[in-house]
């Protein structure tokens, strides 16, 4: 069995550029105000999920090991 993250947009940031949901469209949604969510706060490690995370322009999403809570991304420095 695979890695499971926790995913989390910081909506206090978050500018609704909808990138998240170009790059992992099952994985996040925007609500009426543009402001993204993760369809499944807790999900199975993946690809799609990473390149929304790093795509996002003001990094308002946080990935972490479910369980440990160990920073996937960002990384730490």
């Amino acid at each position: 069995m695979g890695d499971r993250w926790h995913v989390e947009v910081d909506r206090g940031v978050c500018i609704g550029s909808g990138l998240c949901v170009n790059h992992a469209p099952d994985a996040f949604r925007l609500d009426t105000a543009r402001q993204s969510h993760p369809a499944r706060p807790d999900a199975d490690a993946g690809e799609e999920i990473l390149a929304a995370a790093e795509g996002c322009p003001v990094e308002a999403i946080t990935i972490t090991l479910l369980g440990s809570g160990e920073p996937v991304f960002p990384p730490e420095e």
